[in-house]
């Protein structure tokens, strides 16, 4: 059951987020925007490093490898390969008016329900490969550390949904077809995590590669997506605030009970 609940948190939180669209009258303040949109840069930078980076050197040295270099080929491939999926897949940003990847003829709700998408796939894989490191009895990475990892994407999954579903309900979908996307969205987090755990408990030695590779993808979402679009406009501080903010909770999350 913790396990089965382990790999839905995140997925939970993007769902809760997206119910706002029910409670919420109006679209969300940009202010407040800014402000999650920076929380959760935050929580994803801390969790790259404590959750997946460290560990990856740890559990290398435990090996008797070098500890750098899984954690840096790993990293970059993990960059490498969210700069790919996000040339070819069509999607488009929350304020953006020009979509991106491949052209196609998909509708503008469906493009930013796949901008979000994108995003949330490097966060299940993170969630599915500290899952299989901490079951197969790795010191480095314990079913708590795990579990903490999972709260913390959730916790910045929660404005995210709300920031998918309001717009969505702001552009003429119904509450209940923006909640549904918001949903859908999210969906890509629990699959992801369990692609991984089949994966990386096949291939045991290169779990630091798997690890550092969720870091690597994690930290293309932070920097091409959520650090601009929290700093765009006026009042950029605002979302730096967020970011230390997300930051320092997830850090003493992982520290404190990781």
């Amino acid at each position: 059951m913790q396990e089965i609940l382990t790999l839905t948190i995140p997925f939970i939180g993007t769902s809760l987020g997206a119910a706002m669209v029910f409670f919420m009258k109006k679209e969300m303040n940009e202010s407040v925007k800014k402000l999650l949109l920076g929380f959760a840069a935050g929580v994803m930078i801390a969790a790259s490093v404590w959750s997946l980076l460290i560990p990856s050197i740890e559990l290398t040295e435990s090996q008797g490898g070098v500890a750098w270099i899984p954690a840096l080929v790993g990293f970059l491939l993990g960059v490498g390969f969210l700069l790919l999926l996000d040339s070819l897949i069509p999607h488009l940003h929350m304020d953006s008016e020009k979509p991106e990847g491949v052209p196609t003829k998909l509708s503008k709700t469906a493009m930013l329900v796949l901008a979000v998408t994108l995003h949330n796939f490097p966060e299940g894989m993170a969630v599915g490969v500290a899952f299989a490191g901490a079951t197969m009895g790795n010191e480095s990475i314990t079913m708590m550390s795990a579990f903490v990892l999972a709260l913390g994407i959730a916790l910045q999954n929660f404005p995210e949904g709300a920031i998918i579903s309001m717009p969505l309900r702001n552009e003429g979908a119904s509450k209940k077809k923006a909640f549904l996307y918001g949903v859908g969205s999210g969906v890509v987090e629990p699959v992801g995590a369990v692609i991984t755990i089949l994966m990386a408990k096949q291939v045991l030695p290169i779990l630091p590669y798997f690890l550092s590779f969720a870091a690597g993808a994690m930290i293309y979402v932070v920097i091409e997506e959520l650090i601009p679009e929290s700093q765009a406009g006026e009042h950029s501080n605002i979302g730096t605030i967020g970011a230390a903010a997300g930051f320092a909770l997830m850090m003493v999350l992982d520290v404190a009970l990781g």
